[in-house]
């Protein structure tokens, strides 16, 4: 027990309050009002109906025509009440012009509602509701832009403009043109623009998981990541790094955002890497790079893959299944990099007795991991995601009360010895009666208490507010995509810059989705992506390879959709780490207090599985097990695997000793030839990298002799 507990108590707010300032400064979503008196009473009983009407509406179930408008009007109203017009203005005041704006979108998304019956009977539609749709639409921009930033507003606006303007328009963009009475009664009064499949899928299941993600929160799932980490590999060379790229695996099968997983474990292990002595920038790029592939890593991506599956008609399984290889790929690249760089600078592990045992941590709350084996068992089951994440919810909640049940059956089975035991001391003495005992096990209930309930629902409603409004927008994107047609000539125009050669066409829409992902959420990015860029992989890769794609295309037309949906996606999340924007590197540099750039262009390096991958799978989709036998899936996995450290060694040039330029030459070639699927690339990359193991080891035994 430390000598000044006033003191650590300081630096732990003062802590507290740094990662606080860098979530508000780098993720939009985090910096929401912060209400004190009957207004945060007000704010957070809204919050909590919504949640309960959310689970309701799974119950009860309500029209989409219905509940669309509800959800994404409620939404609204909770936008404009916890999210100032600047991120920097003060978060503890309530102005008058934003309750107006609260209850003037309710107000308008609630009119198709109550009048949906005389707007369904009625030809046409008066100019009072389509001024009165013109307002919803702004309504929803203004929000959008206060929560989720600029860019998806942006490029909503330009095709609006595209549409508004269409005669007038250059080259592809040349289209009919439409009046602003046309738009706005197609993308407000129709399910095929604001209130579309993404908003659909927002109000059902998407909701649902990020209600599951807030109990699960609520259980202290993260600080178990942690200590499981910890255990796991803390203690071997360069562990904490590891810790981090183990920790962001963990905590992006349930987390949404980059940037909250960055400073969420980064504030943790980034000051343990550079104790250790691995320089700022490493340290930070570490967990920037790790953190970013959590939303590609199964089996919630950031909300993605369940907006995948609505959009492609796939059941969400198979996208699951998809994502795993390519995600294992990417962290396993990760890992090698951190343990060369660590090998490369002699670095040691931390302390081995001073990190939680591995046997203790599962013991104890290895019980904390039942919510995720759950939704999984319960999808591989052939259930729908709404049941899934019920079930997911309920077995938190369940789950949270077993270490408190173990200890009442020992109290009434072996006495208040063994009670006291499994306690850990918790404040039971000797002599204390069975009766107190057993009082004493039901009163330190390690379970969630009423206020945790509540505050999962608040959570969980506020989680929703990004997710919603990017839904919402994108439909205005997609919608105005349907109606000008501009997305087939795009990627015919596309198509033609790149004479028809399908990796100059890839490496087009990979600087496209890059550019097109920077400072926008998960949700948001595949929105963006798979709308505007992922039609034109699609096309391209149906057009060049007819006979892969004509196969998959015999099998489930979705199956040929997938490979070019998760190419664009995967190139949007990794704007998070490419600069100059790479918030979830500036997160990390600002937690590091190194330099954001060179963060950034580190952070790029270690995430080379992200930028080789992709290219991979699209042109051999068995990498995402589609229409692949399970032997040929073992033979990717483990080619792979060496593949990834042969790439490692390349870029670090590095492993027994320093690789020459021809070694590290060769271990990139042999790893990238690995990597690709096929037997011959696979034999010829094996001897390749064992080549330069070969040579390193007899460099070692050399120096040794």
């Amino acid at each position: 027990m430390s000598e000044h507990p006033e003191h650590e108590r300081e630096f732990a707010v003062a802590a507290q309050e740094e990662v606080d300032a860098i979530m508000q400064k780098y993720d939009r979503e985090s910096a929401f009002r912060t209400l004190t008196g009957y207004r945060g009473v007000i704010l957070s009983v809204i919050l909590i109906l919504f949640s309960v009407l959310q689970l309701y509406s799974t119950w009860r179930i309500i029209p989409s025509t219905h509940m669309r408008p509800i959800h994404l009007g409620i939404v609204l109203m909770l936008a404009y009440l916890l999210y100032p017009v600047r991120r920097k203005s003060r978060k503890d005041k309530l102005p008058w012009y934003d309750v107006v704006l609260a209850l003037l979108s309710i107000a308008v998304y609630l009119y198709q509602v109550v009048f949906f019956d005389q707007i369904a009977m009625q030809f046409g539609y008066t100019d009072f509701q389509l001024y009165l749709g013109l307002v919803g639409m702004i309504l929803l921009l203004e929000a959008c832009r206060r929560v989720v930033g600029l860019p998806i507003v942006i490029i909503s606006l330009c095709f609006v403009t595209v549409g508004l303007f269409g005669r007038s328009m250059p080259g592809f963009l040349a289209n009919r043109g439409f009046t602003w009475k046309q738009l706005v009664q197609y993308l407000f009064y129709t399910q095929e623009g604001v209130f579309g499949t993404p908003v659909g899928a927002s109000s059902t299941f998407i909701f649902l998981f990020i209600l599951f993600g807030s109990f699960l929160e609520k259980t202290g799932v993260g600080e178990f990541f942690i200590d499981l980490s910890n255990a796991i590999c803390g203690h071997q060379r360069g562990g904490p790094a590891k810790v981090a790229v183990i920790t962001s695996a963990f905590e992006g099968t349930v987390s949404g955002s980059s940037v909250a997983n960055t400073v969420g474990s980064g504030s943790f292990t980034i000051p343990m890497m550079k104790r250790l002595g691995y320089k700022p920038e490493f340290a930070a790029a570490v967990e920037a790079a790790a953190s970013t592939g959590g939303q590609i890593m199964p089996p919630v991506m950031g909300a993605a893959a369940f907006l995948m599956a609505e959009s492609i008609g796939l059941p969400y399984g198979v996208i699951v299944k998809a994502a795993i290889i390519p995600a294992l790929l990417y962290f396993v690249g990760i890992y090698i990099i951190t343990d060369l760089e660590a090998r490369k600078q002699g670095l040691v592990g931390m302390d081995r007795d001073k990190m939680p045992k591995l046997a203790k941590v599962m013991l104890e709350r290895g019980f904390l991991m039942l919510p995720l084996i759950a939704i999984i068992a319960i999808l591989a089951m052939g259930f729908t995601p709404t049941m899934a994440a019920l079930i997911g919810i309920v077995t938190a909640i369940v789950g949270s009360y077993l270490r408190t049940a173990a200890e009442l059956v020992c109290v009434l089975v072996r006495g208040k010895k063994a009670y006291g035991m499994i306690a850990n001391g918790a404040g039971v003495p000797k002599e204390t009666s069975f009766g107190k005992a057993l009082l004493t096990a039901v009163k330190k209930t390690q379970g969630l208490h009423g206020m945790d309930y509540l505050k999962a629902l608040e959570g969980g409603a506020r989680s929703i507010i990004g997710v919603a409004l990017a839904c919402g927008t994108a439909g205005i994107i997609a919608g105005m995509i349907t109606k000008t047609g501009i997305g087939l000539k795009m990627g015919t125009g596309l198509s033609a810059i790149a004479s028809g050669n399908l990796l100059l066409l890839l490496l087009f829409t990979m600087l496209a989705s890059i550019l097109l992902g920077m400072g926008v959420p998960t949700t948001a990015n595949y929105l963006i992506t798979s709308t505007i860029m992922a039609p034109i992989v699609y096309k391209a890769l149906t057009t060049s390879l007819p006979e892969i794609y004509g196969a998959l295309s015999a099998i489930n037309a979705g199956y040929a959709l997938l490979p070019a949906h998760l190419f664009t996606f995967y190139f949007g999340i990794i704007a998070d780490i490419t600069p100059p924007v790479a918030l979830a590197a500036m997160a990390g540099a600002a937690i590091a207090k190194s330099d954001p750039l060179k963060t950034g262009l580190e952070a790029s390096k270690l995430a080379i599985a992200a930028f080789l991958v992709p290219y991979l799978f699209v042109l051999s989709p068995q990498m995402l097990m589609l229409n692949a036998q399970w032997y040929e899936v073992l033979q990717i996995i483990l080619t792979s695997l060496v593949g990834m450290f042969g790439i490692g060694m390349g870029l670090e040039r590095f492993w027994k000793s320093k690789l020459n330029i021809l070694q590290a030459l060769l271990a990139l070639a042999g790893g990238l030839l690995l990597i690709y699927p096929g037997t011959l690339t696979d034999v010829i990359g094996i001897v390749l990298v064992g080549l330069v193991v070969l040579w390193q080891w007899l460099q070692s035994k050399k120096v040794k002799a």
